[in-house]
């Protein structure tokens, strides 16, 4: 019996999405701090929230399509072998980049939901996943706020760890999600 070949980069797919769900969520992030820039209740800001809304539940569901690749498509191994608190920490930190690339959407949606608002998808109107309640909203937005400072510190750290497996421990870690030809 043979032993399966090693794979050495992830799927096409997983590529494509992996990069476009962070152009998605530096939109999402975009999005909500240059709302600060107008007044309250003007169309630019409320043309800003509505595109944070959208590019939000956009990643809500992109991320299920990310997910399936990663069942279909073997990922490459682990070029930390031996490191067990390297391959720990990674795992750690991947499972807490799904757990907001899934929670954030579904916080926000719960925030419009709870405030009797409209749930715009890109000229669809998603239902409420709750009935109207201001004390739930509130609750949900500061947890949403929580998590959207984490998700600074998570992405940033994903990046920085990217950039230390390449320039310092000059192994295959970023190489293998960058797309050929780059």
């Amino acid at each position: 019996m043979t032993r399966p070949a090693a794979v050495e980069r992830y799927a096409g797919a997983s590529i494509v999405l992996h990069w476009l769900m962070l152009l998605l969520m530096i939109g999402v992030y975009a999005t909500i701090e240059f709302r600060e820039f107008f007044p309250k209740g003007s169309p630019p800001r409320e043309a800003l929230k509505m595109w944070h809304f959208m590019l939000g539940l956009s990643i809500l569901g992109l991320v299920w399509l990310r997910i399936a690749a990663r069942l279909v498509w073997k990922a490459p191994d682990s070029t930390m072998d031996g490191v067990a608190w390297q391959r720990m920490a990674a795992k750690v930190a991947h499972f807490s980049l799904y757990v907001l690339m899934i929670g954030m959407p579904i916080a926000g949606w719960l925030i419009l939901s709870a405030e009797g608002k409209v749930i715009p998808f890109f000229g669809l109107e998603l239902p409420a996943l709750v009935s109207e309640n201001d004390a739930l909203a509130e609750q949900v937005e500061e947890i949403h706020e929580l998590g959207g400072t984490i998700g600074y510190w998570l992405i940033g750290l994903h990046a920085a760890a990217s950039l230390v497996h390449h320039y310092i421990l000059k192994d295959r870690v970023l190489t293998r999600m960058i797309p050929r030809g780059t």
